[in-house]
């Protein structure tokens, strides 16, 4: 079964083609990063506009990479929730123009589920098993019992960790996209500089809370420049990144113990991060656990995920019609269809 997938919540317009859910076929991708840098971060309309221009382009180019025509895709997969409302809507009525044209299903896709998938393409992997997704606006650790049962098991209660480093790395001086600088930077740093906290929520202890550490790198930048001090912005990188590093380290080793899953997994654009990488293949190797983690292409939002996870949603019968529509928000366990 070959399914086109597109993608657009948020500042990449992309579409692919995957067949059977893991042989991806296309993968392409339209990058706003040079635009949206110029205002230090994603600027939702100009967002839009830009989806609008890109996605019949971006839709040709995977159909041609692939070798294939439209008559010769089975189904249009969509991201439909959560993302920015507007870029969402783009992809959304692209997609089901497509399917009311060709007369093929039109499968809806979440847009984590989608992030879990792509480690399907990358390495193979089978449910269950424990998988935490990390992004700019996403920090969950999830039960993943099946392709298409999930259970939310830990979450940040305020910023997500993608989200905390772009705000650490704006506050430095680093350039959008900050998690990227801050990655780079924290390479040449001394990770024991400084002492930040590791915010704890009482309630769950699986859940996280990284706004606590963003002030603190705010307070020491704020402070310093009050006291005449220069930072050293490598050692406040890494010693930010060693104490996320820690933060989820603990977290997924507890939940995959307590939940008794001998596969942990990392999604989304933060799993690119090398530190994190590092430090996850450490810990898991320390208490035997099989850590999988996606190719770097495939951390980031791609339409490929989306195309992967859209066919075990269109094998458990999970088809939308033309009222589709797109949501800004909504749970990754929450059933629609």
């Amino acid at each position: 079964m070959k399914i086109l997938g597109i993608e657009s919540s948020c500042d990449e317009t992309a579409a692919a083609v995957v067949e059977d859910g893991f042989k991806v076929l296309s993968n392409e991708v339209v990058s706003q990063i040079d635009e949206h840098k110029l205002y230090g971060g994603v600027v939702p309309e100009i967002a839009s506009r830009r989806h609008c221009e890109s996605i019949a382009g971006v839709t040709e180019a995977a159909l041609k990479k692939a070798g294939l025509t439209l008559d010769e895709i089975d189904a249009v997969a969509v991201t439909y929730a959560p993302g920015l409302i507007g870029a969402l809507l783009v992809g959304v009525n692209f997609a089901k123009g497509l399917s009311l044209a060709k007369n093929i299903p039109l499968i809806p896709v979440h847009h984590i589920r989608g992030h879990i998938a792509g480690n399907y393409i990358s390495n193979g992997i089978k449910p269950p098993f424990i998988c935490m997704i990390m992004s700019g606006g996403h920090s969950h650790i999830v039960e993943v019992k099946s392709y298409t049962e999930f259970k939310v098991i830990g979450r940040t209660r305020d910023d997500a960790v993608g989200e905390a480093y772009d705000k650490a790395a704006r506050a430095l001086g680093f350039s959008y996209p900050g998690g990227v600088q801050m990655d780079k930077a924290a390479a040449l740093g001394n990770p024991e500089a400084f002492k930040l906290p590791r915010p704890r929520v009482e309630s769950n202890e699986f859940d996280f809370s990284f706004s606590g550490l963003k002030t603190a790198v705010l307070n020491l930048i704020n402070n310093s420049a009050q006291k005449g001090i220069k930072l050293n912005k490598n050692d406040v990188a890494a010693s930010f990144q060693k104490t996320v590093c820690d933060i989820i380290a603990e977290r997924l080793i507890l939940a995959a113990k307590k939940y008794g899953y001998k596969t942990i997994v990392l999604a989304g654009g933060v799993s690119a991060n090398s530190g994190i990488r590092k430090r996850m293949s450490e810990e898991c190797e320390k208490n035997n656990f099989k850590l999988f983690m996606p190719e770097i292409k495939y951390c980031g939002d791609n339409a490929a995920m989306i195309a992967s996870q859209a066919y075990f949603e269109f094998k458990d019968s999970k088809v939308a019609g033309m009222d589709l529509n797109a949501l800004a928000s909504l749970p990754i366990d929450e059933e629609m269809f």
